[in-house]
């Protein structure tokens, strides 16, 4: 994903699993990637630190979401873990950017999926049945989000 980012200012990469307070509240906006994790849940590393997580103050900041799931394996939860993170980070302030269509896509029920019923709150991504669609999704959400972070 980093050799697809079309700024001139590089990401900063942080694994959740080692991410503080410090990392995300010094920054005026943050992509946060989201597996879901068996039937809907968090994956480990973001649950173990997901007390943290919820402490953080994200008034102000711009945050673009990106997920992945299994639609096909576990259609009743894609992208669930996505959904639960978005609204988190917009109960405690964040501008949620990078809405993503979900044309394209085959699955039951998600709770990323927004209110009005055609968009996820962020980048969708399948690497067990779509990874073929993955790097031009990436290239093009990207595109997408950039002008808006």
């Amino acid at each position: 994903m980093v050799e697809c980012w079309p700024g001139e200012v590089p990401l900063e990469l942080i694994s959740i699993d080692s991410m503080i307070n410090a990392d995300i509240e010094q920054a005026s906006s943050v992509i946060i990637g989201v597996p879901t994790w068996n039937f809907g849940e968090l994956q480990e590393d973001f649950e173990e630190v997901w007390s943290i997580f919820c402490e953080i103050d994200f008034r102000g900041k711009r945050v673009a979401l990106f997920g992945l799931g299994d639609q096909l394996g576990y259609g009743d939860w894609f992208l669930d873990a996505m959904g639960t993170v978005a609204t988190q980070v917009s109960q405690k302030g964040a501008r949620l950017v990078g809405d993503w269509p979900v044309e394209g896509y085959d699955f039951e029920s998600s709770k990323a999926v927004k209110s009005c019923g055609t968009a996820f709150v962020g980048l969708a991504l399948d690497e067990d049945t779509q990874s073929f669609e993955t790097r031009d999704r990436v290239e093009r959400w990207l595109n997408l989000i950039y002008p808006q972070l």
